[in-house]
């Protein structure tokens, strides 16, 4: 038995002792919380889509949580920016276009090879923009679904690969609100996040029971410096806010949370899972 089993059967049985230990009263629910390991310490995360906005501030997040990262953008001056920004000394930049099959599968054996391991996907890379239905071109279409599906699902793939030799891993894609419910002159975008929700479902089922678990986070607006002149326009934000009963726009730091949590060991029987980060749009 591995040591790793060891100490979880311990941790479990730990677990269950201060179940059955007395009432509730008496019950150390600290000692239960203790439990909950949200470090990342040892864990060798890559980040796509790395350069600005969510991506960066999440490779950030992933190296204050302890975990070794790789930053994946599209050239290297791009990655070298984001390492040194991010002030790391195992911090490592990696070209990784999602539109280019090859690109894709380099770079996460660049990342293992570098590392040892490779276990943590946050597959962030992604397109948004805004199309009347009647105004949508071909071009339009697969600009986008190359990036936020077809990209999306070979890193998946080339991830799960690396994965399921090591029997352990965890992939966390980032969707969007919008592929829960219909935003209006999204419909190129919503179906590319819609289908990500659903690719998300497929793997976990496909992968799970080989360790690798597979989930997405879908936020609301989130203000980055890429969102803030649409989010600082007042008839815009007071349309979105409308629509946030919590009555803000999202942070990066709203999204690190959720994928440090799934990413986690306190995640670890997460798995098909779209943890939807909005506020509350999506309730009503």
């Amino acid at each position: 038995m591995s040591q790793r089993s060891t100490e979880f059967d311990t941790e479990i049985q730990n677990f269950f002792e201060i179940l059955a230990d007395v009432s509730s009263d008496q019950t150390d629910w600290g000692s239960l919380m203790d439990m909950a390991e949200f470090g990342l310490a040892g864990k060798v995360a890559l980040v796509t889509g790395a350069s600005r906005g969510i991506g960066r501030d999440l490779a950030a997040a992933l190296v204050a949580a302890g975990a070794r990262v790789a930053v994946g953008t599209r050239n290297q001056q791009d990655a070298d920016a984001v390492v040194d920004s991010i002030g790391s000394a195992d911090a490592l930049g990696v070209v990784l276009d999602v539109t280019n099959i090859d690109h894709i599968g380099a770079a996460m054996e660049t990342v293992r090879a570098h590392f040892g391991s490779l276990d943590i996907v946050v597959n962030n890379a992604g397109l948004g923009a805004n199309h009347r239905a009647e105004d949508v071109t071909e071009h339009d279409w697969d600009s986008m679904m190359d990036v936020n599906l077809k990209g999306l699902f070979f890193c998946c793939q080339a991830a799960g690969r690396i994965m399921l030799d090591q029997g352990a891993g965890r992939i966390i894609n980032i969707g969007s609100q919008a592929g829960v419910v219909g935003i209006r002159d999204h419909a190129v975008y919503s179906a590319s996040k819609g289908g990500v929700h659903m690719l998300t479902k497929v793997l976990a089922l496909e992968w799970s029971n080989r360790g690798v678990t597979v989930n997405a986070v879908a936020p609301t607006f989130i203000r980055t410096p890429g969102t803030a002149e649409r989010l600082d326009d007042p008839e815009i934000s007071a349309d979105i806010l409308a629509r946030i009963p919590i009555g803000r726009v999202g942070t990066t730091s709203d999204v690190a949370a959720a994928v440090i949590y799934l990413a986690s060991e306190a995640g670890a029987m997460v798995t098909g899972h779209v943890l939807v980060i909005d506020g509350g749009w999506t309730a009503q």
